[in-house]
């Protein structure tokens, strides 16, 4: 260890870093070549974009350094290995540029690539080689030398015309035909959480793209200047499989037979020897039951049943792109896309059912140039989509009705059986719904762009004016929901503990417009700062109705009343969304490669209302629409489970009507700097604060086994408001090494924290955004559902060249040339989870806002097979919340680890070539969860859901022409 240690440290002693920066009239010159000379030595670099050079690797002492480029006059100068320097170039006169051009260009043996190392003479390689020949391999052996800036007068240096080597006339046409695919016979088996051997269908997932692009010319109509037109064609035929676990009724359970006492709702003894009589059974339950399959393996308490679940999707999509120039300052640029989507999915029960999608999106922008600095662009949009979802039984069986269920939908259209949710784990009976969505989008934006002196301005404006045409229901066929420790005897005996639904108003018109504005200059300061400077404005009017079907309680400020208003413009406009945008990159030291960069901004959301829009459009009077629980007052069945009292608010959903548009605070700060090796660092922190984020409340509840503060007051509906925040905070380091010799990888290590009150990011397990206690917001401040702590990102690639220039030769070059290794890892801490205590908020309809108590336990000393402690929770107290903190478990690490391996192959030089790659995801065959169930009083408590798809591997070939 003593022995490397030395090395590295006379290393830092005898190398040392010559760099500098070359400008001309105070600005930075790039493609300047800069050439180090030392006795037969000799090393040449180019500066880059901010007219820096650096040579890393000099040995220590002085250096004859010589500056040259086409127009300017050559520069010499002697400096130490380890001093920095600033050069000003100086323009020739017409004269001696014409007798520079003229000069022949120096021998190759007179300069050696950086890359290379110095050798006393030129390769015998090189020796018999004649300009064109050492051109053309030094274009081949581009790659091996890894940049595409590498000594331009080397013998590595590029070809004349670089990108069009072709031999004779290039084509004014090109192309490609391409084909993906992957079978099962390649892929690893799915995860199986129980370890049955869960037979596996074939499948096979096949991709083919296609397209042709060139001027567009037409005999007599467009024979010449014709617009240039590229056409793209992808056809997608995929056939998915996965493996599902669940838990099913037994054959014991399906007879009312238990192991545990289940007591009887009617007189509140337990039945005799455990049992159900089969003339208590609800005949409703019985009908129900045979959509269950029976269980395919032994019962583990846990999971008794596993299949193979298989989905298809067949898409094509056509996309086309093309411009036309009118005249010298006017051109017209287009595109046009259309897709066509067909997919089928099918369920633990065996229901299939298909979504049909399909779209088509236009654009035309005229651009016009009124002088070299001043420029206009105009452009209309339009969009459209429609998305169609067909359930299995709908106009095929209708499953409640025959049944005997009784109070839902029963248009052939929404046939089918209600949706089941047990506590304890069996597996919810559930089936989509029919929806058919028209969405149409038509939009006009401008943008003129004016460039005067150090100021590169831009002003415009969009307007968008957007359709929600929808034809659905949200829940036609009714929700039931089984809780307590004998949630499934209380489904055999028809008696569930909630009940929802919501049918009627199907059919509806949402119309919504919107705007925005903006100003921004790109100010270059000096040559070593620039600035970023914009203001822009966002507006979208509240979603109206055209015939004003929509409805919002009207609430009293102490939630005592509420009163269903019906019509329009019932939420008040956000229109001061004025955000600030700025952004800064700052060279503080001229001849030195740090470069410092921040900015900050603030954006608003302003696609919210949709969602609200669509559950106002779903509300009593236009709907029947309820969410109750099994009470005195209004006794549920199976039967007549959708029935409610005269108390029962029917309206489920209210909005602030001061609702505000969510915004966000994004803040960075940046420091970059290169390092000897070829690598730069990036250190980053990064800031976010969000405002005015959504929040769900349930007014007037109370927890089991309190007394009801107000019995009068209205009760059993979601108020939305936008009271959230949130933050986040993270530091960001990152390790680049640029392509050299072939390779290039970058390394990034993000440790972050962000907190919420809103839990943004998507729903908690047990679905619900709503808070716990409507009365104390503070307890649902916690960690985000996307806080990831920690995440470490690992890309790298590797490409083999051309295999010429004497670098390699032989068969061996013809066999390694031109092949691409890559590979990302990544790996992260687990995501925040939050404990469910599975049971209805007392008064409502509501299930999964509960949380249970803490013990106090470890909740990762987890007994053999689990992951959790189910010691760790209990049900909460007797007229108390639950005081388990959401998102206070931390969810299984994540490990991603992909590879790639691809080649081009030139069939007839540059003229047409063949892609061929191939893709490896998960690499390693390594099982990763994405989360843990956490709902307490389910049996699968501290198992872990659905593994991430295990390895597999896709294949990809491109003809290009």
């Amino acid at each position: 260890m003593r022995f490397f240690l030395c090395l590295w440290c006379l290393g830092l002693v005898c190398l040392a870093e010559q760099k500098g920066q070359v400008r001309f009239s105070g600005l930075p010159v790039p493609g300047v070549t800069i050439t180090a000379t030392r006795g037969q030595a000799q090393f040449s670099t180019v500066t880059d974009l901010s007219g820096n050079y650096s040579f890393p690797t000099l040995a220590e002492g002085e250096w004859k350094l010589e500056l040259t480029m086409l127009g300017f006059a050559k520069l010499e100068r002697s400096l130490s290995s380890n001093e920095s320097q600033s050069w000003d170039l100086q323009v020739l006169k017409l004269e001696e540029m014409k007798a520079q051009a003229a000069a022949p260009p120096p021998k190759p043996a007179e300069i050696i690539s950086e890359v290379a190392k110095p050798e006393p003479k030129p390769s015998a390689a090189f020796a018999n080689l004649d300009a064109a020949e050492l051109a053309q391999r030094a274009a081949d052996a581009l790659l091996i030398n890894g940049t595409a800036n590498n000594g331009a007068a080397s013998p590595f240096s590029q070809s004349m015309a670089f990108g069009n080597n072709r031999r004779g006339p290039q084509s004014l046409y090109s192309g490609s035909l391409g084909m993906i695919f992957d079978h099962s016979v390649l892929d690893a088996r799915p995860y199986s959480l129980t370890g049955q051997d869960t037979p596996r269908p074939d499948f096979s997932r096949m991709q083919g793209l296609a397209s042709f692009g060139g001027p567009l010319r037409i005999p007599r109509l467009l024979p010449r200047n014709g617009p240039n037109l590229t056409l793209t064609y992808q056809w997608t035929r995929n056939k998915n499989v996965s493996t599902q676990s669940s838990l099913v009724p037994t054959l014991d359970q399906r007879n009312g037979i238990f192991t545990t006492p289940v007591l009887d709702p009617t007189t509140g003894l337990p039945f005799i020897n455990n049992t159900v009589p089969m003339n208590r059974i609800s005949p409703q339950a019985k009908a129900l039951l045979q959509l269950y399959p029976l269980p395919n393996f032994d019962n583990t308490g846990r999971y008794n049943f596993q299949t193979a679940l298989v989905g298809a999707t067949h898409q094509d999509n056509l996309q086309a792109r093309g411009t036309q120039s009118i005249n010298r300052k006017n051109q017209l640029a287009g595109n046009a896309a259309w897709q066509s989507t067909r997919s089928d999915s099918t369920s633990l029960f065996g229901f299939n059912d298909t979504t049909s999608i399909s779209g088509l999106n236009l654009g035309l922008n005229w651009i016009h140039t009124f002088r070299p600095r001043l420029y206009s662009v105009v452009g209309v949009q339009y969009s459209s989509l429609r998305t169609e979802n067909t359930p299995f039984f709908s106009n095929r069986t209708n499953v409640s009705g025959a049944a005997g269920i009784l109070g839902n939908n029963q248009d052939p259209v929404n046939w089918g059986p209600p949706a089941l949710t047990f506590a304890g784990g069996i597996a919810a009976l559930s089936d989509g719904i029919y929806a058919l969505n028209r969405n149409r989008t038509s939009g006009l934006s401008g943008e003129l762009g004016w460039s005067r002196g150090r100021h590169n301005l831009a002003f415009g404006g969009s307007f968008r004016q957007q359709q929600f045409n929808i034809l659905s229901q949200e829940d036609p066929r009714g929700s039931f929901a089984f809780t307590g420790a004998s949630d499934f005897a209380g489904f055999l005996l028809g008696v569930p503990a909630t009940s929802a639904i919501a049918f009627g108003n199907a059919d509806k018109y949402l119309r919504s417009k919107l705007f925005d504005a903006f100003v921004r200059d790109d100010f270059r300061v000096n040559p070593g700062l620039t600035l970023n400077l914009g203001l822009r404005w966002d507006y979208s009017t509240p979603i109206s109705e055209i015939y004003g079907r929509l409805v919002n309680l009207q609430l009293s400020p102490d939630f005592r009343s509420a009163t269903p208003t019906l019509g329009n413009g019932l939420l008040r406009p956000d229109r001061k969304n004025i955000s600030p945008r700025l952004g800064l990159a700052w060279r503080p030291f001229a001849a030195s490669s740090t470069v410092i960069r921040a900015g900050y901004g603030i954006y608003y959301d302003t696609s919210v209302y949709q969602l609200i829009a669509t559950q106002m459009a779903q509300q009593s009077p236009l709907s029947y629409s309820l969410r109750v629980a099994n009470s005195a007052e209004t006794p549920l069945t199976l039967r007549s489970g959708f029935l409610a009292s005269a108390a029962t608010t029917r309206n489920t959903f209210a909005v602030d009507p001061n609702f505000r548009i969510g915004s966000a605070q994004n803040w960075f700060l940046t420091v970059q700097r290169d390092l000897p090796g070829s690598l730069v660092m990036i250190a980053s922190y990064l800031g976010s604060k969000g405002s005015h984020a959504q929040q769900q409340v349930l007014p007037n509840t109370a927890p089991d086994g309190a007394t009801d503060p107000c019995p009068t007051c209205p009760a059993g509906f979601a108020y939305l408001s936008s009271n959230g925040g949130s933050n986040r905070n993270a530091a960001q380091l990152e390790l680049r090494r640029r392509l050299r010799a072939g390779f290039t990888a970058t390394m990034q290590y993000t440790y972050s924290k962000s907190i919420d009150n809103a839990a943004l990011g998507g729903r908690n397990q047990g679905g619900s955004l709503i808070a716990q206690n409507w009365l104390d917001l503070g307890a649902e401040r916690a960690k985000s559902n996307f806080d990831q702590r920690h995440l470490f990102n690992l890309t790298g690639q590797y490409t083999s060249g051309m295999g010429k220039s004497g670098l390699m030769s032989g068969w061996r070059g013809r066999l390694l040339k031109e092949w691409t290794l890559g590979q990302q890892l990544i790996v992260g801490s687990g995501l925040p989870l939050t404990p469910v205590y599975f049971r209805a908020v007392q008064g409502t309809g509501v299930t999964g806002s509960i949380r249970p108590d803490y013990t106090g336990a470890d909740v990762s000393a987890a007994p053999s097979g689990l992951f959790l402690n189910p010691a760790a929770y209990v049900a909460p107290a007797p007229g108390r919340w639950g005081n388990a903190g959401r998102n206070s478990i931390t969810g299984p690490s994540q490990f991603s680890w992909n590879a790639s391996l691809g080649r081009t192959f030139r069939l007839r030089g540059d003229r047409i070539s063949l892609d061929g790659r191939m893709d490896a995801t998960n690499l390693l065959n390594h099982p990763v969860f994405p989360s843990w169930n956490t709902i307490t009083t389910s049996s699968q408590f501290g198992l872990p859901n659905p593994a991430n798809p295990m390895r597999s591997i896709q294949t990809t070939m491109r003809l290009r022409f």
